[in-house]
């Protein structure tokens, strides 16, 4: 188990960690998700100990390890910027902690090879490094932690230089291979889709602090605060300051969606609400409850498989994504449908007050 007590990181005089607590279990896989230097890589090093907290610390096995080296911490950590032995073969590179463990030649090819193959080394084990892709360089470097049989591996956006095929294979591949060792592993991401694709338990991080942590889909699902659940969102949470009345909730003084079932409970008051853009449809489904909404149309975006629609909606902009391609005309005014059973509201302070998401 890995335990990180208050830790806390303050280079000169900004905070890149503020007082933190998290406990991983053995076997665990866990992600790190939020925007870039929101304190993921930082909380890492801590983690790995390649750097000491300010304050706080580190426990493994029931046993503080704040001030134990790397080196003997049994850990393994593949960045998004691949590193690699630039003088030893790929096969050399992977064998690499093997050797210093002194392993027997027999166990060495085996594990090496059966890396190779599931990573699709298998025809570059005699190349150089700089003879690779930057791709096939991070295989390598992924390669290596397997089979470094690691107590604690830490990943830090190991997929983001990889081709999409490529990624998406590993996405789903990772945790298999992981969940066979009892290792605790630790995967840094700054997409949404790719902790939910992961599952195990995610921490959403913003400007150093995690705010919030618990089972993935709990997360995603049932954000705590407003700040974790723009975190988990992509494309960006659709929100709306509104005040609710009754059984409405209304702004700028005028009713603009009905209070759904699962928040008639809360006070009359100033609130944020929230949705995702793929929980409004252009036309009305069937069999949810759903609230018809009039907005304006701004820009549409088309992906392939899906489109993005901008609209303007009370005294905000939100997104709406639909499937297929759906070329709308700017400065439209359309008819949409938000379900209501997923609508999230939030205190001014940011806390929620009921979340449903899906």
């Amino acid at each position: 188990m890995l335990e990180l007590r208050n830790v806390e990181k303050i280079v000169g005089v900004e905070t890149h960690v503020h007082p933190t607590s998290l406990v991983f279990e053995r076997g665990s896989l866990n992600v790190l998700l939020g925007p870039t230097l929101s304190g993921k890589t930082s909380l890492m090093r801590l983690m790995a100990g390649l750097d000491k907290p300010t304050a706080g610390s580190v426990w493994f096995d029931g046993k503080d390890v704040t001030g134990v080296r790397v080196q003997e911490r049994g850990v393994a950590m593949v960045y998004q910027q691949f590193i690699n032995y630039p003088a030893l073969t790929v096969y050399e590179n992977i064998a690499s902690p093997m050797r210093i463990k002194g392993a027997d030649k027999a166990t060495i090819d085996r594990e090496v090879r059966k890396a190779a193959e599931l990573l699709k080394l298998t025809p570059y084990l005699d190349r150089m490094p700089l003879n690779l892709s930057g791709g096939q360089q991070q295989r390598t470097a992924l390669a290596r932690a397997i089979v470094k049989n690691a107590s604690l591996v830490l990943l830090d956006e190991p997929l983001a230089n990889l081709d999409y095929k490529l990624r998406e294979e590993l996405r789903l591949e990772l945790p298999k291979i992981f969940a066979e060792s009892g290792a605790i592993f630790v995967y840094a991401t700054t997409e949404p889709s790719e902790a939910l694709l992961l599952g195990g338990n995610t921490a959403t991080m913003h400007e150093g602090r995690v705010t919030q942590f618990g089972r993935t889909i709990d997360v995603y699902r049932a954000p705590a605060h407003l700040v974790s659940a723009r975190t988990f969102a992509d494309p960006p949470l659709n929100t709306v300051a509104v005040s609710k009345r009754g059984g409405a909730f209304e702004n700028g003084g005028r009713p603009i969606l009905p209070v759904p079932a699962h928040l008639a409970g809360i006070p009359d008051g100033p609130y944020t609400v929230a949705f995702h853009p793929h929980h409004i449809s252009l036309a009305q489904p069937v069999g949810r409850t759903v609230a018809p909404i009039r907005a304006r149309t701004l820009v549409s975006e088309i992906s392939g498989s899906e489109s993005f629609v901008h609209l303007a909606f009370a005294d905000t902009n939100l997104v709406l994504l639909a499937h297929g391609i759906h070329d709308i005309a700017p400065e439209q005014d359309i008819e949409l449908y938000v379900n209501s059973d997923h609508l999230m509201a939030f205190r001014p302070d940011g806390g929620s007050v009921m979340a449903k998401v899906a």
